[in-house]
């Protein structure tokens, strides 16, 4: 919506005083100084964070070292390729592509009704935020993000974008902006991430991004802002050229933020491109409401879990032999509390995923590609992994993977409700079962759910608590003979 900017300016500090403690305006004669809220994300497509090192990117690694920088790794086929379409539908929506459903760079039946970008949820939430958006490649503009922000503008170039953001940002008083860069997804297509060609886009890139964030600091009225900057990329790029696969250099992504709450020369794990557009409607006072069925989070919101606190003792590779010998990302020695269960387990098999193992995506995905284990998108960081496919790849006793995930005892109250709640990602492609039971007091253990059908989600779903019951158990047994595999992640029990 277009409002007189007096108005936006009136509504917008009403907004900020509100959500303030009722402490910082008690006396009513008391200098009240509240900093606006601003966000600024920078787009910079086909960026291949692993070409970072090489490059100079003096604007780029300052932000790194006065923020937070987070690697992670998108999606591949069969939920969608590794293009610009899904990606930054992605990052614009909080949602993967099996909701948003942008498949490929045709915008073919976008399912942006149900999952909006999020300067449509701003401009929903709050007409008197002012949102921008400026993009090199059209689409960003045009699909991407929609017809409720208030301002959406074309370039033709690079430094036409970027002149453009900077003249807004100079001149104009955007709450949210959005700015998408382009030339460094041209330079990988043409010549390739391992080039010196594509190392001068990231840096030309880099300078612009200069450009834009001077824009920000010379602002009259910057220091009465507070600004959250994010740097990322829809993608990345082959050193050859291309993009749209699934190896680790399309795959991985990134998310650079600076701002409050972001820790200088922070590094996270759990992180995803998923989470700007929730991170962003949270800085601007936005909460997100359940009811949206957003994958995203607030990075503020994320809390660690206790896989991830096994990163630090993850192992190299032993019987493995498609991932590089020094890379770090598995163990089957459970978290402080949790334990496995491997008493039906034939001897033998591949070592790495005899019974259930704690694993890092950077490691299992890439155990054997195009078998549809990077579409587990929804676990964070460490996650718990069963996969009889890649155990049975060397030879063992008879029988089939059978092990079963137990969980610490968790607090309940007896005679109320309890919430389970697991980011899952049950893949079938043979003889196989996934079936999750609860104890309560070390009882007998009784089902909960079971799969046998594809199934990519995050679960939350409620159980009634027999009464005197103090605490519960979550077990999962997996049991297949040469099929897929099942995810675990975020697991909770709440009362």
């Amino acid at each position: 919506m277009h409002l007189p900017r007096s108005l936006r300016t009136a509504l917008a500090a009403t907004v900020v005083l509100t959500a303030l403690p009722l402490a910082a305006a008690t006396h009513a004669d008391a200098a009240v100084t509240v900093k606006r809220a601003k966000s600024l994300v920078i787009g910079i497509d086909g960026a291949t964070f692993a070409k970072f090192a090489p490059a100079s990117m003096p604007n780029v690694k300052g932000l790194m070292a006065a923020g937070m920088t987070a690697t992670s790794n998108l999606y591949a086929n069969p939920m969608a390729p590794t293009y610009s379409g899904p990606g930054w539908s992605t990052i614009a929506t909080g949602v993967w592509p099996d909701k948003h459903n942008v498949l490929d760079n045709n915008f073919t039946s976008p399912n942006f009704g149900q999952y909006p970008d999020y300067a449509t949820r701003l401009e929903a939430a709050n007409p008197a935020l002012n949102t921008l958006v400026v993009g090199t490649w059209s689409p960003i503009p045009t699909k991407v993000f929609g017809s409720a922000v208030d301002t959406r503008l074309g370039g033709v170039s690079d430094a036409n974008t970027t002149t453009t953001a900077v003249n807004k940002l100079s001149t104009t008083d955007p709450d949210a902006t959005f700015v998408h860069l382009d030339d460094v997804d041209g330079a990988g297509h043409s010549y390739g991430a391992a080039s010196s060609q594509y190392l001068a886009a990231l840096n030309t890139a880099d300078a612009q991004v200069g450009q834009i964030l001077n824009a920000v600091t010379s602002r009259a009225t910057y220091a009465d802002e507070d600004w959250q900057i994010i740097i990322t990329a829809d993608h990345g790029h082959t050193d050859g050229g291309g993009h749209g696969g699934n190896t680790p250099q399309e795959r991985q992504t990134f998310v650079i933020a600076k701002g409050t709450g972001f820790a200088a020369g922070s590094t996270r794990y759990d992180v995803k491109v998923s989470d700007i557009a929730p991170t962003v409607l949270a800085h601007l006072g936005v909460t997100a409401n359940p009811a949206w069925n957003l994958d995203g989070k607030a990075v503020s919101a994320l809390t660690p879990d206790a896989f991830d606190s096994l990163r630090p003792s993850l192992n190299t590779r032993v019987d493995e032999t498609g991932i590089p010998s020094t890379v770090k990302g598995w163990t089957t020695t459970a978290p402080s509390g949790w334990s496995i269960d491997n008493s039906a387990m034939p001897a033998g098999g591949v070592t790495e995923w005899r019974g259930w193992s704690f694993a890092t995506d950077e490691f299992w995905t890439n155990v054997s590609l195009g078998q549809q284990r990077e579409t587990n998108v929804r676990a964070r960081d460490v996650f718990a992994v069963a996969d009889s496919d890649e155990w049975d790849d060397k030879t063992h006793n008879p029988g089939q993977f059978d092990s079963t995930l137990i969980s610490p005892a968790f607090a309940v109250t007896g005679g109320a409700q309890a919430t389970v709640s697991y980011a899952t990602h049950y893949k079938v492609d043979g003889p196989q079962t996934g079936d999750v039971y609860i104890s309560y007091n070390g009882g007998t253990p009784q089902l909960l759910k079971s799969y046998r059908t594809d199934h990519n989600t995050v679960e939350k779903f409620t159980v009634n608590v027999p009464a005197g019951a103090t605490n519960a158990r979550l077990r999962f047994r997996y049991t297949g003979t040469n099929s897929y595999f099942w995810t675990i992640d975020q697991v909770s029990l709440t009362p």
